[in-house]
């Protein structure tokens, strides 16, 4: 990297981490179900609200119960349940106009990160109706408060419900871009292992993943606090408890309960020590392929823990030995390595492949650029890297197709 974008990207950096005790971080007040939840809007006097869901969870019912406790307290409800994975431009336009068309006056995201991210980016453009999705990208674009904004995540793992960022996409280009602001952070989050009882092995595995990557690096970078490291750790070491047995009985509500707290943690850690080079690596493949932004996550972590190579040590092992993951170890690197064992040890007890399908090799060099330029400067990441190279990772969890043998 050229010394002189590598200052500037230190500097910036710097400039954030010494701001953080003065800027305005919070954390979302918790409820425990449905009908606390209506409660609170009804003391607060909201008639009409607006649900952003998505079709899988609107058909599956989970949003009925809500539904009834809203009706019990003489509040109406409009449903938006056309929410895609790695919701687009104009998802956030259709809700935006349902919100309006209803006159309501609060939001609730009910889903996992992509039911919440565009209920967020909804609510921001209700508020600042001249402005477009794309003209909020970046960090710190947007400013005026949001309505009632409730998040109810029926995974564990996004950490929606206690972040400042909502992650869109362009309709068009398929990119995909965060939008930070202080503004976007919930200030209420409904925890209910019920909701995630019997959620699909599959993502219960991914969006698990999420979380311990979100808890993962933000304890690795540069950003941290005494709080975001203590929150990595409650995440980790819960992670490592109970995400094996709520992927083997999705009727364990006491480790589904540990999940939705480990994800929780794990937002707040990252919401304000911010994420690294495995997200903007997995942002440029939801965009591009709309590979599932979790699935993408637990795949490309340990190679990217491994391409950080021994800058990390020392912090991983401390992850390690704190979190319960790795005992009687007192060599930094054999932590470290045996910490990333455990996660690829993770990822096949639950089937998660090693490599992902459908990476082009031609696409390589413009989605390396793109995860460069979404982490470069803004995350603080253990070490810095160009888009040349964060290209190996992308050959490194590329399924090629086998080759035909010659006859």
């Amino acid at each position: 990297m050229n010394p002189f974008y590598r200052a500037f990207c230190r500097t910036f950096q710097a400039v954030f981490r010494i701001a953080i005790p003065i800027l305005p971080y919070r954390e979302p007040e918790l409820l425990g179900d449905e009908k606390e939840c209506a409660r609170l809007l009804s003391a607060g006097k909201k008639r009409r609200v607006l649900i952003v869901t998505d079709r899988g969870i609107y058909r599956a019912g989970l949003t009925a119960e809500l539904e009834n406790a809203l009706k019990a307290e003489d509040i109406s409800c409009v449903i938006y349940q056309d929410t895609v994975p790695n919701p687009t431009v104009s998802n956030v336009e259709a809700a935006r106009k349902l919100y309006l068309d209803h006159h309501c006056d609060a939001i609730i995201g009910f889903g996992g990160g992509s039911a919440m991210d565009c209920a967020k980016a909804a609510g921001a453009r209700i508020v600042n109706p001249h402005r477009s999705v794309n003209s909020m990208k970046g960090v710190l674009r947007i400013r005026k408060k949001l309505p009632l904004f409730i998040a109810v995540p029926t995974t564990a793992g996004t950490g929606s419900e206690t972040t400042l960022a909502a992650v869109i996409t362009d309709d068009e280009t398929r990119h995909k871009y965060p939008i930070n602001a202080f503004c976007l952070i919930p200030g209420y989050a409904m925890l209910n292992p019920r909701i995630t009882a019997g959620l699909p092995k599959g993502l219960t595995a991914t969006t698990g993943m999420d979380a311990l990557t979100h808890a993962i690096e933000a304890y690795i970078g540069n950003s941290t606090t005494r709080h975001t490291r203590t929150m990595a750790v409650e995440a980790v070491t819960l992670i490592n408890r109970n995400l094996l047995s709520a992927y083997s009985d999705g009727n364990d509500l006491k480790a589904r309960s540990a999940m939705q707290r480990a994800a929780y943690c794990a937002g707040c850690a990252f919401t304000v020590s911010y994420v690294g080079y495995v997200h903007g690596i997995a942002h440029s493949l939801g965009g591009k392929y709309n590979i599932p932004h979790g699935l993408a996550n637990a795949v490309i972590l340990p190679y990217m823990l491994e391409a950080y190579g021994s800058a990390i040590d020392k912090k991983l092992a401390i992850l390690a030995r704190r979190s319960g993951v790795v005992k009687n170890v007192s060599d930094d690197h054999a932590a470290a390595q045996q910490f990333i064992n455990w996660i690829k040890l993770l990822n096949v007890a639950m089937d998660i492949p090693d490599k992902l399908d459908g990476i082009r090799t031609e696409d390589i060099p413009q989605l390396a650029r793109q995860a460069a330029r979404e982490s470069n400067p803004l995350y603080p990441v253990p070490v810095l890297m160009t888009a040349k190279e964060l290209e190996p990772i992308y050959f490194k969890i590329q399924n090629q197709p086998p080759k035909l043998k010659e006859i």
